[in-house]
């Protein structure tokens, strides 16, 4: 029997199979930064995943940090998300919005209006950063206030009732890859020295704040959030990175959270880091009493194995569904994979994004 194609029942909410479409920017947002009809076929033909997260979508104009990433803080945005929504429950699937605060990983060049970059404190991320005319060395971010984070964390809980209005089945806390959240968990980028900073228990309080946060505004159960323990996007580093994920991640049971998200680290990135974790999800999963998604760097096989073996309840795939929107299908058929093309990945119209042939043609 193949494990992935057996259905699975998380606080209510109960999925076809154990396949997750791992959230993907892919910066086609239109008008307003809104959904369009394209983006509503690209979900729609993907619905037979047990459950959709979509890309990563900003919590308010200060959040954004790419182009044509989509919002979910304007009306013109929620009616957009809502032909998404629609789309994707016509052909029977479920879907979750990814709220997303990039801070400090952002350009005045893609915050218009005179926005500037913030973060917990006023250091930079180390690289690039990628506006309209190329890449440029990041800006120094302004440190947000102690008032600019409550409305911060509002902006996460208004974006949740957002998200259900605009007809998701819930939200997905985006807390990984070294954006606003998981600065905040990191020392590189945290320095702080009130009650949001130094210690463990508080470098992890805006997390919890905002998970508090979005679970009073729409219901624990329509709540997930996504961590990377091992990361090192964009330059966050940890000194204790086991130890601040265990305090997280044990307090988020108390939640009582649809599901525990976690991203498993590019082993290549950790070899100076002998104090990093190589495998998260085993790790953590003793300590999270609840639905854990695994991602990053599955195939079936692999797949296949942690649920069985009881280290994960579903598995998100990432490329895999941008090149085969039937492949929940193509696994129970074994049928052979379409290739992706990473040069439509970003930007674009329906090249590499509607346009990857299905096993048969289902949608015209």
């Amino acid at each position: 029997m193949k494990t992935l194609l057996s259905p699975f029942l998380s606080h209510g909410i109960n999925y076809s199979n154990r396949f997750v479409m791992a959230p993907l920017t892919r910066q086609r947002a239109g008008k307003n930064l809104a959904p369009t009809e394209l983006n509503a076929l690209y979900y729609a033909q993907r619905a037979s995943a047990g459950l959709i997260v979509s890309e990563a979508t900003q919590i308010s104009p200060q959040g954004q940090g790419y182009v044509n990433t989509p919002g979910i803080y304007s009306e013109d945005q929620v009616e957009g998300w809502k032909t998404v929504t629609e789309a994707v429950h016509n052909a029977g699937g479920l879907i979750f919005c990814q709220l997303w605060h990039v801070g400090r990983h952002s350009h005045p060049e893609i915050l218009l209006n005179g926005g500037w970059p913030v973060g917990p404190s006023a250091i930079p991320e180390t690289g690039l950063i990628t506006i309209p005319s190329g890449k440029v060395p990041a800006v120094i971010p302004r440190a947000l206030s102690v008032d600019e984070i409550k409305s911060t964390v509002e902006d996460y809980a208004q974006a949740a009732s957002n998200a259900i209005r605009a007809g998701f089945d819930g939200v997905e806390i985006h807390g990984a890859n070294g954006y606003l959240i998981d600065q905040f968990l990191n020392d590189s980028a945290n320095t702080r020295k009130d009650k949001y900073g130094e210690s463990i228990e508080n470098k992890c309080l805006f997390a919890l704040e905002v998970v508090d946060a979005v679970v009073s505004r729409i219901g624990s159960n329509r709540v997930g959030i996504r961590l990377s323990p091992s990361g090192t996007n964009f330059g966050v580093k940890n000194l204790q990175p086991v130890e601040t994920f265990e305090y997280l991640i044990q307090n988020l049971n108390r939640f009582q959270l649809n599901y525990l998200h976690l991203i498993e680290p590019v082993q290549a990135t950790l070899a100076d880091l002998p104090h990093y974790l190589r495998k998260v999800t085993p790790h953590f999963r003793s300590l999270f009493k609840g639905t854990l998604i695994t991602s990053a760097g599955y195939d079936f096989e692999s797949a296949e194995d942690v649920v069985k073996k009881g280290d994960a309840d579903l598995v998100a795939f990432g490329k895999n569904f941008i090149s085969n929107p039937d492949l929940v299908r193509r696994y129970a058929e074994d049928y052979p994979l379409n290739q992706w093309d990473m040069a439509t990945f970003y930007g674009g119209t329906e090249a590499g994004y509607t346009d990857y042939p299905f096993m048969s043609k289902i949608f015209e």
